[in-house]
């Protein structure tokens, strides 16, 4: 893969929590068990280190994609 396989199942974790995140009705504590994580803290703490935004701001962006 040219990673180290923790780097990759990170990466791997937060891009399906991105796109569980697209879903407004799911909640950010739901999204970090469904990928592994132990908390919402710990989920978002790891998306904002490793994407630059946090999970909220994540999913309005999405949601002001989808209103155009």
């Amino acid at each position: 893969m040219g990673e180290p396989p923790m780097a990759y199942l990170t990466g791997w974790r937060l891009a399906l929590a991105a796109d569980l995140l697209r879903e407004q009705e799911a909640t950010l504590t739901a999204v970090a068990r469904q990928v592994g994580y132990g908390s919402a803290f710990a989920l978002s703490a790891a998306f904002k280190r490793e994407r630059g935004v946090s999970p909220r701001e994540h999913r309005a962006r999405g949601s002001a994609k989808t209103a155009r």
